[in-house]
């Protein structure tokens, strides 16, 4: 019976890690896709899920920027992680004051939705096809560049 409460217990905080739900106020924006989340327990730095933004160094990376910061700068926040990128930030659907902040970046123009990421049939890509046709934010200018393949060049 210990062993089997023991196996339990290691199955359902191994899950906990994997998948969980934190809160806090958003205090640093670091680019148009990472931002820092506070709270009373821990600093999380976080890496939007399913988006790509262009690079501060990139064209348009300032505007994309300034976008989260006004999306998210200093508001409370809710993160739905879903693990770790390759630096260590935690990969998350963050939503602050009410707001999805991943698709309201794709719905201003200021992001790409990541296709190697993000699943085939998510609405990101739809808001990005309205963005694109509406031309707002990036989609204003002539070809802009994927971030992957700005970084590919660098």
């Amino acid at each position: 019976m210990l062993r089997v409460l023991l196996a339990l217990y290691l199955v359902l905080s191994a899950g906990i890690s994997l998948a969980a739900e934190i809160s806090g106020i958003v205090t640093e924006i670091q680019d148009g896709d990472t931002l820092t989340l506070v709270n009373w327990q821990y600093t999380y730095r976080i890496r939007l899920a399913d988006i790509d933004t262009p690079e501060l160094a990139q064209p348009r990376g300032v505007d994309a920027r300034t976008s989260l910061f006004h999306i998210c700068g200093l508001k409370r926040a809710v993160a739905e992680t879903r693990g770790e990128d390759f630096r260590g930030r935690t990969l998350a659907t963050v939503t602050c004051a009410g707001v999805d902040s991943s698709a309201e970046q794709v719905r201003r123009g200021w992001a790409w939705v990541y296709p190697q990421y993000a699943p085939k049939g998510s609405p990101l890509y739809r808001i990005e096809n309205e963005a694109r046709l509406a031309r707002r934010g990036l989609w204003q200018d002539a070809s802009p560049v994927p971030p992957w393949e700005w970084r590919q060049g660098r």
